[in-house]
């Protein structure tokens, strides 16, 4: 249902664009994420609560 209403009514250029470099940058991140590993800076620390 959704690919005739999509082969109907195509997205323009510049969404199919836009969708292709999200995935890219993502797909980027993931890359280098394997590659050098997760740094310790952006690990976040548990904070106990209860006190």
């Amino acid at each position: 249902m959704m690919m005739k209403r999509w082969a109907q009514n195509p997205p323009s250029h510049a969404k199919i664009k836009l969708v292709f470099g999200i995935v890219a940058f993502c797909l980027l991140l993931a890359g280098i994420e394997a590659v050098w590993g997760w740094p310790d800076w952006l690990t976040p620390e548990r904070v106990n609560a209860r006190r």
